[in-house]
């Protein structure tokens, strides 16, 4: 039987989430080749801290790495298209962060490259993997929430509640057109959609710019570091992404789901929070209390589900690796995706399938529809 040991796998992105991918990597025994950063200092500086053999001088020279079967992409936004297209060109299975690229038309361009060179291609959007989300989703599929009549949630942050935070997502070059909604409103259009096996198919959208001035400072500063004080020579930017915003979209089966995200929502460090209401049930959750599920019912008493492998259904509790009462959070979720992940790759059964680039794609057709309902304040169909 195959195994993960035999696979290699390189990770481009030092910031944040590169790290987080490489102790997921490791967690589930596969080989992390080496670490790529913005240029060969970094790189070098990244393998040395991480504990890695290798930081990589060039994106041809990762790719050049016969040891190297799947390539993690964790860049800036802007960087995606092209690093994912040379790495599905070289041979390489994808794992890219969200979102997938700038365009849709990139997007789509990526697709059919992975699919008609027949790899793997994935996009993380790791919110899926909680154990409680997996269980909802498959209860859902059973029927026990009857048909869904409306969802409603938020994904608040508050990271850039001050004019003094500054990161690179401010920037329109580097994040594209829209940044709350693309960085995290996608996590929560992409879970619920997931949950409910539905599609987004019109948007009504609203977007606010709360700091259309940004203080930025010498350097760069990474994602959550909680900078929040004017530094001396820091230069006034133009800051002309989305800061929040309220969207209600119109699912396929004939629901509707509002949701607020927000990057400025004091005191909210990550919280990704739904309530879907059927016919026959609800059900809520809210990811800074990741395991623990709500059910409310109508005529009988609610139901509150603590995470306990032993109590989720057989597909799911392959997903939950530590007994009832042994939290599992946000670094379990990674780990999770990447074991789906690596499971298709290697050709074994995987109970619940990864996140593709074409979902990838279809956030993006999403996104596009939202800044023109922005624009337009009206309705917008998805192409």
């Amino acid at each position: 039987m195959r195994s993960f040991s035999e696979l290699g796998v390189a990770v481009v992105g030092t910031g944040f989430i590169g790290p987080v991918h490489i102790e997921a990597l490791r967690r589930l025994g596969i080989k992390v080749t080496g670490i790529l950063g913005s240029s060969p200092e970094k790189s070098t500086a990244a393998a040395e801290q991480i504990g890695l053999t290798q930081g990589y001088q060039s994106m041809e020279a990762l790719l050049e790495d016969s040891s190297v079967a799947a390539v993690h992409i964790t860049s800036p936004n802007s960087a995606h298209f092209e690093q994912a297209k040379a790495a599905l060109l070289a041979d390489k299975h994808v794992l890219c962060e969200k979102p997938l690229t700038i365009h849709s038309s990139e997007a789509a361009e990526l697709v059919h490259l992975a699919a008609d060179r027949g790899l793997h291609a994935g996009i993380c959007h790791n919110m899926r993997f909680y154990p409680l989300n997996l269980e909802v989703r498959q209860r859902i599929q059973n029927g026990e929430a009857g048909r869904i009549h409306h969802i409603m949630g938020a994904y608040h942050q508050d990271w850039l509640l001050y004019p003094t935070d500054y990161n690179w997502r401010v920037l329109v070059e580097k994040n594209g057109p829209l940044r709350a909604v693309a960085d995290i409103g996608t996590h929560w259009i992409d879970l619920v959609t997931f949950l409910t096996g539905t599609r987004v198919t019109a948007v009504f959208a609203d977007l606010r710019i709360v700091h259309q001035q940004r203080f930025r400072p010498a350097g760069e500063v990474g994602t959550f570091s909680g900078a929040g004080d004017e530094v001396e020579g820091s230069q006034p930017v133009s800051s002309s992404t989305d800061d929040c915003a309220v969207l209600i979209l119109e699912l396929s089966d004939g629901a509707r789901a509002c949701v607020s995200v927000s990057q400025v929502a004091p005191g909210r460090k990550n919280c990704i929070r739904y309530e879907i209401s059927g016919s026959k049930c609800a059900f809520a959750w809210d990811g800074e209390e990741p395991n623990s599920l709500w059910i409310g019912h109508r005529s009988q008493p609610n139901e509150h589900l603590v995470r306990d492998p032993a109590l989720l259904s057989a597909s799911v509790s392959r997903y939950a690796d530590y007994p009832g009462g042994h939290a599992e959070g946000f670094p379990d979720t990674f780990k999770q995706l990447f074991r789906s992940f690596y499971e298709s790759v290697l050709g074994l059964d995987s109970a619940v399938g990864y996140p593709t680039f074409e979902d990838g794609r279809a956030h993006l057709k999403v996104c596009e529809a939202i800044l023109e309902s922005a624009r337009r304040k009206q309705w917008v169909a998805i192409s």
